[in-house]
């Protein structure tokens, strides 16, 4: 049996904790203005990130308690229980090493874990995936008609996506001339269809992405994708027809990050074109392993190397900074602030960069599926609530929509509010540096946020009496600010670090595995016993519930 977490609710730090919110009366105007030091002394470096923390909700005397709450769970030593390849992912009896896939070449001493030497076993397929970018980014790779590629077709679903999507969106710059990447997820028939729909077959390669090449959705949309190609190269006189050709086809447009190689090899993919990862890799924590060979390709070996080393900066940061300066693990504890104690139950991301616009999508998936648990990684119940719900836009399209609620509505909602000093396309309206115009709503929405507009303020505007209390912002809306200096392949790494970490402080606290996700297995077990009933076998649709039988019963109507 594991070693049961510590339940956080018997610290003596959680008492002093719940003592401490009973009186704490936020007042960020009052703060600020008593305390002249508190941006300074709250405003932290993480790499090449600022990170301010002094709009939050929080004292010196909150602050040292949540430290002395990570002491007291053991949050450093959990986290070296991690980076040493300890199996703290227990319901799998596993590693959690995602750490371990951006350690430089060199570090020492030398990673062993389960008898593995995991530094040789990172490096080795590194190497690869940089090899066969080179191949393609120069050409050298062809297709069946001896063309280059000219279009990569990444599939895959959940980590085997959004990660590898969000940081192609948000390095778009780097992507070299005359390549694209696009992709596909969903196994609704559109997102094949459209994605495919205008690409030259004897020009494209896919990606098939899935560890046990299992993956119900990766592994219909392959065939969908592997019968596009014949059909396609057929129409256009470059596929003869027999197996033999097909089967060329298939090993020249294809490839794979998979580790079942016989079922890699049964599909027509060459097995030594296959890039592997392991099992101590959860499949949201896997961008910067063989899953971003998609991204290799695109911005180039060096710069994948770069963001490997971004995603290593945060990790020495955690490593070896004291939990009071810990960026990561204090914006964890907030985290915990919130919902444990000012009963949060959602967390807005909120980038201020166009190309960081999949990044909420990204964090919805690291946050959700790791820390929505119900039971402690000892198998008891939860003491405390867990997990939020992330969600968020870009600014200023937020602005536009949904910024009234956190503005005036009644939920508290903590908010990261995200930036870059220097764009990608510098653009001027006229005189007006459109990105400094852009950044002015950045810092306006915090600032707002946190100190609001009283009463009399909206009078001295001239407001009509009866107009006054629509127009008063209560202020005390906590935001956290971070600024980058560009979104460089080494920026895009350490923020997504930044928030693998902020997860795993919140896991630790509340005791759970944030490793596992088994809540996403049961939908798909029930998807394949359905699939007979969808597909008209009246004894299967006869064993469903009433409400699941007429939806089919309803739905085979409608389809005729």
């Amino acid at each position: 049996m594991p070693t049961p977490p510590t339940d956080p609710t018997t610290t003596s730090a959680w008492q002093a904790l719940s003592e401490h919110e009973s009186t704490l009366r936020p007042d960020l105007r009052g703060w600020f203005a008593a305390d002249p030091e508190r941006a300074s002394r709250l405003t932290f470096g993480l790499a090449d990130l600022t990170v301010d923390l002094s709009k939050n909700l929080v004292t010196d005397e909150t602050l040292a308690l949540l430290v002395r709450l990570g002491e007291e769970v053991h949050l450093t030593d959990r986290f070296a229980a991690m980076l040493a390849g300890e199996h703290i992912n227990v319901t799998e009896d596993r590693a959690v090493l995602h750490t371990a896939l951006r350690r430089p070449a060199d570090a020492e001493p030398p990673l062993v874990v389960d008898g593995q030497q995991v530094d040789d076993d990172v490096q080795e397929v590194l190497g690869r995936v940089a090899a066969f970018a080179e191949q393609v980014r120069s050409g050298e790779w062809t297709g069946v008609t001896g063309e280059r590629v000219r279009t990569v077709v990444n599939i895959g679903i959940g980590g085997s996506d959004l990660g590898p999507v969000m940081v192609y969106e948000a390095l778009e710059p780097y992507v070299q001339d005359g390549l694209e990447v696009r992709f596909v997820s969903n196994i609704d028939p559109t997102d094949m269809a459209q994605k495919t729909a205008d690409l030259d077959p004897a020009t494209t390669l896919f990606i098939v992405a899935s560890k046990t090449f299992t993956t119900l959705e990766t592994l219909t949309n392959a065939r969908l994708a592997r019968q596009w190609l014949w059909e396609r190269l057929t129409a256009d006189g470059h596929l003869a027809d027999s197996d033999e050709a097909r089967r060329e086809a298939v090993a020249k447009h294809f490839v794979a990050v998979s580790t079942a190689l016989d079922k890699v090899a049964d599909f027509g993919i060459d097995p030594d074109n296959a890039f592997g990862f392991w099992d101590w890799v959860g499949g949201r924590y896997s961008v910067d392993s063989a899953i971003g060979t998609s991204l290799a390709i695109a911005i180039g070996p060096d710069a994948f190397g770069d963001l490997l080393e971004g995603f290593h900066a945060v990790d020495e940061h955690v490593r070896t900074t004291p939990l009071a300066q810990n960026v990561p693990f204090l914006m964890g504890l907030l985290n915990v602030w919130y919902v444990n104690f000012l009963g949060a139950h959602t967390h807005a991301v909120l980038p201020y960069a166009q190309q960081l616009h999949r990044f909420p999508a990204y964090l919805q998936q690291l946050t959700m599926e790791s820390n929505g648990k119900s039971v402690r990684w000892d198998g008891t119940p939860v003491t405390t609530q867990t997990g939020e719900v992330f969600w968020g836009e870009p600014g200023t399209n937020g602005q536009h929509a949904f910024y009234q609620l956190i503005h005036q509505g009644t939920r508290l909602i903590p908010a990261d509010f995200i930036a870059v000093a220097n764009p990608a396309y510098p653009l001027r309206d006229g005189e007006t540096d459109v990105h400094a115009l852009f950044l002015a709503n950045f810092f306006a929405q915090t600032k707002a946020l946190a100190f609001g507009k009283t009463a009399d303020e909206v009078r001295a505007e001239g407001t009509a009496e009866d107009i006054v209390p629509a127009r008063v912002f209560s202020g005390n809306r906590p935001t956290t600010s971070i600024l980058a200096p560009a979104l460089t392949p080494s920026v895009v790494g350490q923020l997504i670090a930044l928030y693998e970490h902020i997860t795993f402080a919140q896991g630790v606290v509340w005791g759970i595995d944030s490793f596992d996700q088994w809540g996403v297995e049961l939908g798909k077990k029930l998807a394949m016993e359905i699939a007979p009933a969808v597909q008209g076998d009246a004894a299967a649709l006869d064993a469903q519930d009433p409400s699941t039988r007429a939806l089919i019963a309803r739905y085979l109507e409608l389809r005729g």
